[in-house]
């Protein structure tokens, strides 16, 4: 399923379409979070160039709370007609359940990454990220890693602009 919606965004790349985002607010949804909890996702577009965002998500049951809490800078390199080119950092704060000692550990995500948001023509309110680059992170039993990150729109961001 996943492989059949990537070819048919591939093939409508034609009536995409950038929009001008100034001022106004996207919500939507990130699994961009080291611990796997996925967020909610706000950013709001600042001037042309910047925009700044934030990821909040828990995960709460009977024997354990995990959480990820973030902030996000945006700076647009620059737009096509069709697409915003950017450069990100993602500063965050979360937890994680450590199996090797069998309890809830801090950790933390530092992420610079590349990034194009697109919209399509009709719907220039929903906007799809795609990113990569670098992350250092401590959100496992391994202790503090650093490596390369691939995040398709799935994963990286989904916003609808108020």
């Amino acid at each position: 399923m996943k492989q059949l919606l990537l070819i048919f965004l591939l093939i409508s790349t034609s009536h995409l379409k950038a929009a001008d985002l100034r001022g106004r607010m996207g919500v939507g949804a990130s699994n961009q979070l080291a611990n796997e909890v996925p967020a909610i996702s706000l950013k709001i577009q600042q001037t042309k160039t910047f925009a700044l965002g934030g990821v909040l998500g828990f995960r709460s049951d009977q024997e354990d709370t995990i959480y990820g809490a973030g902030v996000k800078f945006y700076r647009i390199i620059f737009d096509e007609p069709q697409l915003n080119f950017y450069m990100a950092g993602l500063f965050a704060a979360q937890n994680y359940v450590d199996e090797k000692k069998d309890k809830v550990q801090s950790g933390y995500q530092v992420d610079g990454t590349l990034g194009t948001e697109f919209s399509f023509t009709g719907l220039e309110s929903l906007g799809f990220s795609f990113e990569f680059g670098l992350s250092a992170r401590k959100a496992d039993s391994r202790g503090a890693t650093l490596q390369t990150l691939g995040d398709q729109f799935l994963k990286a961001a989904v916003h609808f602009y108020l």
